[in-house]
């Protein structure tokens, strides 16, 4: 059965209400197939502020993989949260699946690419053009860290100009 955006946050916000924070993430794991053979389980840490919100993958390369996220993920909008858990799952797969990315700048490219592009997961709902502008420039900040010229940037160089054009439209 196909559910609404709107039918979605309802039962969010249900889980949220009873204290099921996690149990909601595995659910929205499910519904927007982002399950990952290689996540171990998320954990909580500290309490999100408005304009600070933090989600962490944790382990060794080439083991399962730990997602922190706030305990009061869900007082934020929906589409916010699945975008950066999707980030969160991009960081997985880069740390558990051979070839690994083991790179910090490239890892991060990859995953703020994946949260305005979702060419891993089309399924994400949009976000709105304040937060595409927000996470384009974040992504470029760990292009600009690869080194001028690069191999890592010249590799990245159409997902660049892709990322330049957007938010040239977001003006």
């Amino acid at each position: 059965m196909t559910m609404t955006l709107d039918e979605i946050k309802l039962k969010i916000n249900t889980f949220h209400q009873n204290g099921q924070v996690i149990n909601a993430v595995y659910w929205l794991l499910k519904k927007y197939n982002l399950k990952n053979k290689n996540l171990k389980r998320f954990e909580f840490r500290e309490k999100a502020k408005p304009d600070f919100i933090l989600m962490t993958t944790e382990g060794d390369f080439g083991h399962l993989q730990i997602i922190r996220i706030p305990e009061n993920t869900f007082e934020f909008p929906l589409e916010l949260m699945l975008v950066l858990i999707a980030h969160e799952m991009v960081h997985v797969n880069q740390k558990a699946q051979k070839p690994y990315i083991l790179d910090k700048n490239e890892r991060e490219w990859q995953a703020y690419y994946e949260m305005n592009f979702h060419t891993q997961f089309p399924q994400i709902p949009k976000i709105s053009n304040f937060y595409k502008k927000f996470f384009a420039n974040k992504g470029l900040e760990y292009y600009n860290r690869m080194g001028e010229g690069s191999e890592l940037q010249q590799k990245y160089a159409d997902q660049k100009k892709q990322v330049e054009d957007l938010i040239a439209t977001l003006k």
